[in-house]
């Protein structure tokens, strides 16, 4: 099995050469929860268990014999265990450090490959099975317990979801953990800590999801923000030697995270969802040696220093001596001054799996006349009783794909209206009924439909890089040649001209969602995701003498808080 595969002796021989021997006697603990850069195990003889520890007994969740090992994705990130291992036969085992595992998987490519889609298939089977070292407690409804779901599911971090308005044993669950109704959603953490309606950062920070992120080295490259264009640019700047770290302000995946099908990305002719494609990109990266830091936001960046300063709001700073901005952009909240108090109670801005769970059977909205929003629409049409598009333009072939225009029309469950948009929503604890206007003859139309899905417009979040650069009248970051289509000298500094990425401020690079001029389209992030890094490798070579003579020494300023 591709999960569980025995390794041939001519495998083993390849693996000793970074390896030490040592025994082990029954019941000894060779690694444990929240244990960081834990080793890699190869049994030569015996067996050991991997067990997830509960209140007063351990759960197994596999054993590894003769010629199997131990670990999965969080060997290869850094990150804490989730489980424990424990010996079960005295046992003969050749034992791999984390740096040497990563080092044995870049240069012996066929162990690479087998190692990782082990680890790769091990984590899909954990998340598929709800087994993990985090239980979520919460109630369909609740509008906090759903974005921590999205949260795990996004991270690709496998828990347990127990709803509490189905769940027969959710009464004795509440008294185990002393919490009420009033606390939800509670999430409990290695089965020690309990959580009470926790933040997203609060989750992360629990789950030590950041623990291995070194805050005081000076790195080649900063990448701001986890979609497609960020996951593309720390794959291919890890693959080529440079030191990444990337920042996220939720979980990776970006707008494209949302989409349940992708079927237009060059060589997935059966479609894969942005979800599919963000967890392959993560462990493409961290495969490599990236960094991901998750649940953290990018408040500022100092520009009037090399190495560059990125400030988060948490107070940390990292330095590094060169930045991709890779932020994105967010759908636009429709502009109705009640929609905060129905955001996850009936508005949504992700149409997957999760989402759709909710309103099974039911009508929906789908407002949006994108690629993202005929996805949606096409996707919850398979469960839902019937779906209405609400576009404010006359016809979807103005921005959508043909071949989801051609599906939508065919629908007899989709209902598309054009020139049309909500004016109104209602509810009290969930939303009940929505408004719209006909844009052609202005009649105002109420109906009872209880789950509506945004997926128009697209906002940059770029507010905190107003003082550093140079941005469109839209908030969007002007790169390349659109530096020169105002006032030249204002926008940029340097005698050669800006490289076609590169932003105001040299070094500094912007890609996918968040550049003026962008193509709203995955590949065309995930192109200019990896364009950048050749744009990157250009800066640092210009800077080459300065960077190499003073790089140990930036690093030591850096970590004393001096520059």
């Amino acid at each position: 099995m591709q999960e569980d595969p025995i390794l041939t002796p001519q495998q083993i021989a390849r693996i000793e050469q970074f390896a030490t021997h040592r025994t082990a006697e029954v019941g000894e603990i060779l690694f444990d929860t929240s244990d960081l850069d834990i080793p890699f195990f190869l049994v030569l003889s015996g067996s050991i268990a991997i067990v997830q520890p509960l209140e007063d007994e351990e759960k197994k969740v596999a054993t590894r014999g003769p010629g199997q090992f131990t670990g999965e994705m969080t060997m290869i990130s850094g990150r804490r265990s989730i489980f424990r291992g424990r010996v079960t036969e005295a046992a003969e085992l050749l034992v791999v450090s984390a740096d040497r595992l990563r080092s044995l998987i870049s240069r012996d490519a066929e162990l690479g490959e087998l190692i990782m889609a082990a680890f790769v298939t091990r984590r899909s089977t954990l998340i598929e099975g709800g087994d993990g070292n985090v239980v979520l407690l919460g109630t369909p409804d609740s509008s906090n317990t759903l974005a921590l779901r999205e949260f795990l599911t996004r991270n690709g971090h496998p828990f347990t979801y127990i709803d509490l308005e189905t769940d027969s044993s959710a009464s004795d669950l509440l008294r185990r953990f002393s919490v009420g109704m009033g606390d939800i959603p509670i999430v409990v953490c290695n089965n020690r800590h309990v959580l009470r309606n926790p933040s997203i950062r609060e989750l992360a920070q629990c789950l030590d999801l950041n623990s291995n992120i070194d805050q005081n080295a000076v790195r080649d490259l900063i990448v701001i923000g986890a979609g497609p264009a960020g996951l593309a640019a720390a794959v291919y700047a890890a693959s080529e030697g440079l030191s990444v770290l990337v920042i996220e302000k939720n979980a990776p995946g970006g707008q494209a995270g949302s989409s349940s099908k992708i079927e237009n990305y060059l060589g997935f002719p059966m479609g894969l969802s942005g979800q599919e494609l963000a967890n392959r990109a993560i462990a493409q990266a961290i495969k490599f040696g990236a960094k991901l830091m998750v649940a953290q936001t990018v408040v500022h960046l100092d520009c009037n220093r090399n190495p560059y300063r990125v400030v988060l709001d948490s107070g940390m700073k990292f330095g590094a001596r060169a930045v991709i901005i890779a932020t994105g952009a967010q759908y636009a909240r429709l502009p109705i001054g009640n929609i905060e108090a129905f955001t996850g109670r009936g508005i949504h801005y992700n149409a997957t799996y999760m989402e759709a769970q909710l309103c099974t059977s039911e009508e929906v909205v789908v407002v949006g006349g994108g690629n993202s929003a005929g996805q949606a629409a096409i996707f919850l049409a398979r469960t839902c009783a019937h779906v209405h598009i609400v576009v404010r333009s006359q016809r979807l072939a103005d921005s959508m794909s043909q071949y989801l225009v051609d599906r939508i029309e065919e629908n007899p469950k989709i209902d598309i209206h054009y020139q049309t948009e909500i004016i109104g929503l209602h509810g009290n604890a969930h939303l009940e009924s929505v408004d719209w206007r006909d844009g052609k003859t202005g009649a105002v139309s109420s109906h009872p439909l209880r789950y509506v899905f945004v997926m128009a417009g697209a906002s940059p979040r770029t507010e905190w890089l107003e003082d550093c650069i140079a941005l469109d009248e839209k908030g969007f970051v002007l790169t390349g040649s659109d530096l020169h289509a105002g006032s030249s000298d204002a926008l940029w500094s340097l005698p050669r001209a800006p490289h076609m990425l590169e932003t105001s401020m040299p070094g500094v690079f912007a890609v996918g969602d968040s550049r003026s001029g962008n193509v709203k389209r995955v590949a065309s992030a995930v192109g200019e995701g990896s364009i950048a890094i050749h744009l990157v490798h250009r800066f640092l070579a210009e800077t080459a003498d300065t960077a190499n003579s003073s790089a140990v020494e930036a690093s030591q300023q850096f970590a004393a808080g001096k520059i």
